[in-house]
């Protein structure tokens, strides 16, 4: 089943003028309009911290709502808008009446909750996976967001044809590697149809609570399924980057679509437990944990052999390959950190923030890609082949320091004199958390920077 043969594994662009052209364009759009939003709540949060400034800002808990709007554009909207991208280029142009209702209600949505924390009374919650402001302003936005883009994956799914069993060594090259991403695609999209019907389920059943123990109830399902989206997609950006590389990885596209469908066999799980377990309840919790740690390496096999492909593209000097590099030492240290948690500290985000770093570079890279593709402008120069080692470089010096001062004892979710840095190693820790997010910011603008003087040259 495996090969030394290497085949070219990425998805032909679709002719600039189809339907899913430019429903692609449009959802990148969003992606990209995500990602200011969050760079301008950033801005806000700074001023929110300045002596003078803070008296201008409309309420006592501004601080703490624009943190939440900020990670949900910057980690929900962000992720579900380049799935989407991903999958209207895999998948055909039907249906596009469909996938234009869930770009106008996803770029409704998104316009609503970046503004929500300018209204009064939001009372952040700051639970895990998609954090919560407490106002109508908030739900009315995220409700139209996470309509769109419930309708994005029931079109990738009528629309993606997987072709499983496709790909031996007769077919040639560039069907072998369709055949491989589209699954990949297809099963991203079933694993993020999975994790919506989760929170649906969740909702009718979560047992009384307020604040954020209600939220934790709901999204706990949904949000571990939803991770499995993300590993899926992150394999298809990384395998498709190193083709595009001219560097493929060294396994045909039968032996790919095989390990594609042995990393998502873990999804069959979701319903048991929920036949089994109540939402909120102790084991409801501690089996979605083990989900995610014991499905999870059932993606290792791909990443090895997307892994192999690194070597190869030392000497090519493009953003592409920046990206590439970045995105797996991210992603892997990351999923290095997993293995050192020990109680409640600062080691747990330092080890989420890697692997959700290390899909935001596999996403930014296969951007690079796409864009031409997509009839605008190339990602060229200094600044984009310097971006995704800024972005990377920020982020691991800002995850090392999360991960020091964890080791130390720094507990997570708390700021300020609320963190009790009493001791130097927990002074040096922090600071290199925060020298390495300001480093990042500024890799992100870079990012916005590139793809606007792309988008700006006129599509085809």
């Amino acid at each position: 089943m495996f090969t030394q043969t290497a085949y070219r594994i990425s998805i032909a662009a679709p002719s600039s003028g189809s339907a899913a052209t430019r429903l692609a364009r449009a959802w990148l759009t969003l992606g990209v309009a995500a990602l200011i939003g969050s760079g301008l709540l950033a801005v806000l949060l700074v001023f929110a911290r300045t002596p003078g400034l803070q008296q201008f800002l409309p309420s006592r808990d501004f601080f703490r709502s624009a943190l939440v709007v900020h990670v949900d554009l910057s980690v929900f909207v962000w992720f579900m808008a380049f799935a989407a991208v991903i999958w209207s280029v895999a998948g055909s142009a039907r249906l596009a009446l469909l996938g234009w209702a869930g770009v106008v209600l996803a770029f409704a949505g998104t316009v609503v909750m970046t503004v929500s924390p300018l209204f009064p009374d939001t009372r952040p919650l700051l639970n895990n996976y998609i954090p919560m402001l407490q106002q109508p302003v908030f739900y009315v936005g995220l409700s139209l967001a996470g309509a769109g883009f419930a309708l994005a994956v029931i079109r990738a799914l009528l629309t993606i044809s997987p072709q499983v069993g496709a790909g031996n060594t007769a077919m040639g090259t560039s069907a072998a590697g369709e055949s491989a991403l589209r699954l990949g695609a297809f099963l991203s999209a079933l694993a993020g149809a999975f994790a919506m019907v989760s929170v649906g389920v969740s909702l009718m059943g979560v047992p009384d609570a307020e604040g954020q123990a209600y939220w934790e109830m709901v999204y706990w399902g949904g949000g571990h399924v939803l991770q499995f989206q993300h590993v899926l997609l992150v394999v298809v950006a990384w395998f498709w980057l190193a083709t595009e590389l001219d560097a493929p990885p060294l396994v045909s596209a039968r032996a790919a679509q095989a390990l594609f469908i042995f990393a998502a066999l873990p999804l069959l799980a979701v319903p048991v437990i929920y036949s089994y377990w109540p939402v909120g309840s102790p084991f409801h919790m501690v089996y979605f944990a083990k989900l995610m740690e014991v499905g999870h390496p059932l993606t290792v096999p791909l990443m090895v052999f997307a892994a192999g492909s690194l070597w190869q593209v030392r000497r090519v000097v493009s953003p592409a390959k920046s990206a590439f590099m970045a995105s797996m030492l991210l992603f892997g240290v990351g999923g290095a950190l997993a293995y050192m948690i020990k109680g409640v500290n600062v080691v747990i985000p330092a080890h989420y923030h890697g692997s959700i770093v290390g899909v935001t570079l596999a996403f930014m890279g296969l951007a690079y890609v796409l864009l031409p593709k997509l009839g605008f402008g190339a990602a060229e120069g200094k600044m984009a082949r310097w971006q995704p080692y800024v972005y990377g470089g920020g982020q691991l010096i800002h995850i090392l320091g999360l991960a020091w001062s964890g080791g130390y004892g720094v507990q997570r979710k708390v700021a300020g004199a609320e963190q009790v840095l009493t001791s130097l190693p927990q002074k040096i820790g922090m600071g290199m958390m925060g020298l390495g997010g300001l480093i990042a910011i500024i890799g992100g603008v870079m990012f916005v920077l590139v793809c606007l003087k792309a988008m700006s040259k006129r599509p085809d």
